[in-house]
Formats: structure tokens, C-alpha cells, sequence
């Protein structure tokens, strides 16, 4: 029999029989790692312990050690016993397919009658019974004809469904969790009882498109979490209930900041509560880039579709656009205009107005730029996914060679951003070349050391993400963390020589020739909109005092305190603070409750005592100890305290 060479992550080489499977490799190593073991990867890919290798790899043996392997199969396995759950108690359900997702994974059911909470205890239930039976994990390859007879035989449309959209060069991979079967490209544990039965839990409930299509039959869709351990999953649904609590489209009610209406799908109507805390975050943030060297721009909203042409957004972007038609006077046709999806043509266009020379490099170019893409209405989510929004958008425009001192700039500039705002950590993510690129080797070299060069220098470590550059260039992506430990994409920087030479951008360089500058598309917030609602969402709605919509409330306790009252409001607002008056005819407690839930950073109180000593009771949002302040003292207070971070 041939010999095959597998190298072992150690750097150890071993000769095994042609057509070895991942267990038998892990029991010729130890009795006890083969018990342990619960998958492979073999040259870079996941592979279950009973696949067949049949050529020289590189291969390593998992166990449920391997956080990433064992979550990935655990979930996946889940998803297989759920539906067979699913079936032992409804068997006129039909499956159809059940992929691991963040978390845990979903699996998508044709059931008449609609699943009910009670529905899902029962499916619980019934999982942990056949976790419990230790059922055997099997699998086979079949062909297309037989596996397409089984599931006709089976009354499983869907599944025959799949099978005939599987290019007929792929192998069909059948799985058997003890007698339930599915199709199924694996890999998967040995046996139902690695499963752990206390780690795991079904969350919802949600329609779904049989494969996305709304011309197809609505399918119900389970979604469950799963963990390694009890303790685990116990974090996670903790944290769901803190997120739940924060939810921004709750505290945006509570705190009068916003609504949406199906008239405007996608589209906010901001209040003034909610165009407050924006504007403020506009203006630290217009201030923060012209300190950055940023000059700031504005460009139209609506262009015709020979510029989008031109930068090949028409082409790659169209079905995400809100395409404009107009009848112009006296014209044959109708002229096609396009609602600006992004910015960056636009600024090209201001780039190329007059000559430019290498001494203008590196030019950053800045705009606050509202745009409009079409998202499906399935996807809208509060104010973190609309159709209408507004970048805090830039673009550098620099050499080659200026691309890493440019990189290094941002990452600062970014940094001090995200601490000012209440955010003291992030991790930047570096992704490389695409298989499908455009460019020569050695400048995807150079580019990609720019960026590596720039985090290293800024003193940030990057994780790889291979392969998920743009064809065109590199990008570094900048996740940020909240209050309650989520991970949120937000700044971006991307290298891009490709708009600048389809729009054909240059400069004079120090040899007098013409030369195709680099285009740095940078990112800090992303959008004000999502933005603003990961702050209300990390903060809790208790939003830094600078950023709060109301930052004081001064209440009266009686009547008779009403003049002193508009005295310390109209003393604070004179220092710029947003202050205003409580004078109505109710008990104090009732204003500090209804003041506390529309998160009022500061209450004073005011009653005849504070009238007679010119004090004020100061309250914070959050505590339950209240101090006293004269007047003297509190305007200055909080006028330091509303200063934004950059001008203190």
C-alpha cells in the first residue's frame, strides 16, 4: 500500500498507509489522545476524524481544548441534533439546512403550524435525551442518484433541492446522528455525548425565506447558543440581558432622542434631545480633523451615473444605490442620476480640479458626507443599520512612500477619538491580498509593510485576517470594545491606487512627469448614526457629561424656590451648560425618577433652604448620595465638567 508523510505541528514527520483517518493517526499516537480527540485540520482545513487523507499533509489533532474546533463542531453538531429533536416530535417537519453562526447556529424548519415558546422547552428537552443516548456519529459518500432518491423516498423536497444545485464534482456527504440523517459537509463530533447538555440553549423564533428568496416559502427558523460549559453559556445569556437593558432603540425612547416610521424606512427623525448629542459629536469631531491637518469639503448628493460608471460603483454597487430619473427641459431621454452611496468619487473630483504637485502630498481631504444605500428591510436595525447616514469620511491622497507615516498618523488620531469617547481598548485587524488582485507582487509587498510598520510603530499589535483585502489594496479594520465586552467594527483605513487612476487623478512629481497619487480611505466613527448608537448602547444611555443631550435639571421642591431656580439655570446656561428648569407642581422624588430614567447626568434640588443659603443638592445619575454646592461652586464645576475632551 502507498505511504503517505503527515507532519505534525511539533515539525515531526511520520509515514502512514494511504487513506489513514485523523483517528487512527490520534491512536497511534496515545490510546488516551484518541479518547480525547475530536477532530483534525489537515493542511489547513477542518477535517473529522473519520475522513480519509490520502496524500502528504501538515495535520493537527483537536480536542475539546481547541476553543475554536470544538466550539465550531459543538454548534455544528447542535444544529443536527435539534432538527432531529425536531423531527422525533413533529414528524411531518420538513429540514432544510442548519449552518453554525456566531454563537451558536440556526436551523430552518416547514412546519404548518408556527413554533411556540412552550415548543421550544419540549425541543430542549428532547436534545438533552439524545445527548444523553451517546448515539455514533457516522458518514458515507453517495452519489448524486442515490442520495437524491433517499430524500425523494423521504418526502424532503428541499433537501432533493439542494443536492441538484451541488455542482455535480462535489461529493455528497451523508451524516448519521444514531438513526437521524442529514446531508452534510461536515465534520462533526464522534459520538451525540461529547455534546455538553447543560451548555446550550434555544433563544428564538424568526421567519426565513426558503434560501433567501422572498418568492419562496417562508421556512420557521430556530436560533440556539451553545458553549463549551454551563458557565459560559450562563456569561453569555447575562450579557444578553445587559445588552437587552441598553438596547438603543429602548433608551432612545426613554430618552426622547429619536424615531423611525415606515413613510421613511430606514431613515431617522432625529429630536432635539437625540440632534443634540450629534452636533456635539459633529463639532468635537470638525475639530479634532482640522488639528489633524484636515481640510474639510462637501460634495453633492446627487451625481449622474457617468461619474458612478467611471469609478465602477454602476457596476459593482447599483442594486445598493436609490437611482434618481429626471425629465430635464427640452431632453430626448431621461437623465439617470444615483443618490451618492459614498463619498471618495466626489472627492477625487475636487482632487483633480487645478494642478497638483508632489508638495501638496499628502493632502487630506474631509467630509461630513450624507449618503443613501439601499439595505433590505430585513437588515434595518434601529439607528445601527439605516439607509440614510452620514460618514465622518476622509480621504488621503499621498505617495507610495508616504503611505506609512500616513498609516502611523491615523492610528494615533484614531486612538485619541476612541479614548475621548469612552473607549480605552481595540484591536486592529489587517487584511492582506485577495487571490483575485490587481498589482505586482512587489507592491503589494511594499504597501502591506507600510501598514504592518505603521502598527508596530504606533505601538499596536494587528491580527491577520488573509485574503480579505479589496483587489486593489490592503485595509486595516479597528474593532473597538464595549462597556459590556462586544466587539464593534467600526474605523477603517484602506489602500486604494485604483479610483485615483479610473478617475484619473495625478500630480507633478520632483521629476516633472506626471504620477498616480494613493488614495488612504479612512474611517474613525464609521457613521455618526451607528455610532451614536453604540455609545447610547456601551454607556447605557449615562453618556459623558460633554456628550449628554440634558446634562442639568434644576428642580424646585416648592413653589415659593421657583425665582432661585431660574437664577442657577439661567447662570449655567450663560457658562454653557444645557440647563433647564423643573418648576412643576409635583414631589421631588417623582422629578428625580422621571429625570433618572431620561438619564439626566445631574439633578439639582432646590427648596427654601437653598434659597435662604444660595446652595443647591446635587444628585448624579446613578447615585444615591446627594452633597451640597453653592452656587458659586457648581457653575464651575460642571462648566469644566462640559468642556469636551479636546478643549480642556
Amino acid at each position: 500500500m502507498a505511504q503517505i508523510s503527515l507532519t505534525f505541528p511539533d515539525g515531526n514527520v511520520r509515514s502512514f498507509d494511504a487513506g489513514v483517518t485523523p483517528a487512527a493517526v490520534a491512536e497511534s499516537i496515545s490510546k488516551s489522545l484518541a479518547k480525547k480527540a475530536i477532530s483534525a485540520t489537515v493542511d489547513g482545513a477542518h477535517h473529522d476524524l473519520q475522513w480519509p487523507i490520502e496524500a502528504d499533509a501538515a495535520i493537527a489533532i483537536h480536542t475539546l481544548q481547541d476553543d475554536k474546533q470544538a466550539l465550531e463542531l459543538i454548534r455544528h453538531d447542535l444544529a443536527h441534533i435539534m432538527a432531529r429533536a425536531v423531527q422525533e416530535l413533529w414528524p411531518d417537519v420538513k429540514v432544510t439546512i442548519g449552518p453554525v453562526i456566531k454563537d451558536g447556529w440556526y436551523y430552518d424548519f416547514d412546519r404548518d403550524e408556527p413554533f411556540t415558546p412552550e415548543d421550544l422547552g419540549a425541543i430542549e428537552k428532547k436534545m438533552k435525551e439524545i445527548i444523553n443516548l451517546r448515539d455514533p456519529v457516522r458518514t458515507e459518500i453517495w452519489d448524486r442518484a442515490r442520495a437524491i432518491a433517499h430524500y425523494e423516498a423521504k418526502g424532503e423536497p428541499f433537501k432533493v433541492e439542494l443536492i441538484e444545485a451541488i455542482p455535480g464534482d462535489q461529493p455528497l456527504r451523508m451524516y448519521w446522528h444514531g438513526d437521524w440523517q442529514d446531508l452534510c459537509r461536515g465534520p462533526h463530533l464522534q459520538h451525540t455525548g461529547q455534546v455538553p447538555a447543560d451548555a446550550f440553549k434555544l433563544m428564538s423564533v424568526a421567519g426565513a425565506y426558503w434560501r433567501g428568496d422572498s418568492k419562496n416559502k417562508q421556512l420557521q427558523r430556530i436560533y440556539g447558543v451553545a458553549f463549551k460549559n454551563r458557565e459560559d453559556l450562563k456569561a453569555h445569556l447575562t450579557m444578553l440581558e445587559e445588552a437587552a437593558k441598553r438596547d438603543h432603540r429602548r433608551l432612545g425612547r426613554e430618552m426622547d432622542l429619536f424615531h423611525m416610521q415606515e413613510e421613511a424606512p430606514g431613515q431617522i427623525f432625529w429630536h432635539p434631545n437625540g440632534w443634540r448629542i450629534y452636533t456635539t459629536l459633529q463639532d468635537y469631531m470638525r475639530r479634532r480633523q482640522t488639528e489633524g491637518g484636515y481640510v474639510e469639503v462637501n460634495t453633492p448628493q446627487v451625481v449622474n451615473r457617468k461619474l458612478w460608471e467611471a469609478s465602477g460603483h454602476w457596476e459593482n454597487y447599483q442594486e445598493n444605490m436609490f437611482i434618481v430619473e429626471v425629465d430635464e427641459e427640452h431632453a430626448r431621454e431621461k437623465t439617470v442620476n444615483a443618490l451618492k452611496p459614498m463619498n471618495c468619487p466626489g472627492h477625487v473630483q475636487i482632487f483633480n480640479v487645478g494642478l497638483k504637485s508632489y508638495r501638496d502630498l499628502p493632502l487630506r481631504m474631509a467630509e461630513f458626507g450624507s449618503c443613501n444605500r439601499y439595505e433590505p428591510s430585513g437588515a434595518l436595525h434601529g439607528i445601527m443599520r439605516v439607509r440614510g447616514f452620514t460618514q465622518d469620511d476622509a480621504h488621503i491622497f499621498c505617495t507610495e512612500d508616504q503611505i506609512e507615516s500616513e498609516a502611523k498618523r491615523f492610528i494615533g488620531f484614531l486612538s485619541q477619538v476612541y479614548r475621548d469617547l469612552g473607549f480605552e481598548s481595540f484591536r486592529i485587524k489587517f487584511s492582506d491580498r485577495p487571490e483575485n488582485r490587481i498589482g505586482s507582487d512587489e507592491s503589494w509587498d511594499r504597501v502591506e509593510g507600510a501598514l504592518k510598520n505603521a502598527c508596530e510603530a504606533a505601538g499596536y499589535a494587528y491580527e491577520l485576517n488573509p485574503g480579505e483585502g479589496a483587489f486593489y489594496g490592503p485595509k486595516l479594520e479597528f474593532v473597538l470594545t464595549d462597556a459590556i465586552g462586544r466587539d464593534w467594527q467600526c474605523g477603517t483605513l484602506q489602500v486604494d491606487p485604483n479610483l485615483p487612476e479610473r478617475l484619473d487623478a495625478s500630480y507633478i512629481g520632483a521629476d516633472g512627469a506626471k504620477h498616480r497619487p494613493y488614495m488612504l480611505h479612512r474611517a474613525v466613527l464609521g457613521s455618526f448614526e451607528r455610532f451614536i448608537g453604540i455609545l447610547i448602547e456601551s454607556h447605557a444611555g449615562k453618556l459623558p457629561f460633554w456628550l449628554a443631550p440634558r446634562q442639568v435639571v434644576v428642580a424646585s421642591i416648592v413653589s415659593d424656590a421657583d425665582d432661585f431656580v431660574r437664577e442657577v439655570v439661567a447662570a449655567l446656561q450663560k457658562a454653557g451648560v444645557r440647563a433647564e428648569a423643573d418648576l412643576r407642581n409635583e414631589k421631588i422624588n417623582y422629578k428625580v425618577r422621571e429625570h433618572s430614567m431620561g438619564k439626566v447626568p445631574v439633578i439639582l434640588a432646590v427648596g427654601m433652604k437653598e434659597v435662604e443659603e444660595r446652595t443647591v443638592s446635587v444628585r448624579r445619575l446613578g447615585e444615591t448620595r446627594t452633597e451640597t454646592a453653592t452656587l458659586d461652586q457648581i457653575v464651575p464645576t460642571l462648566t469644566a465638567e462640559a468642556l469636551a475632551p479636546d478643549l480642556r
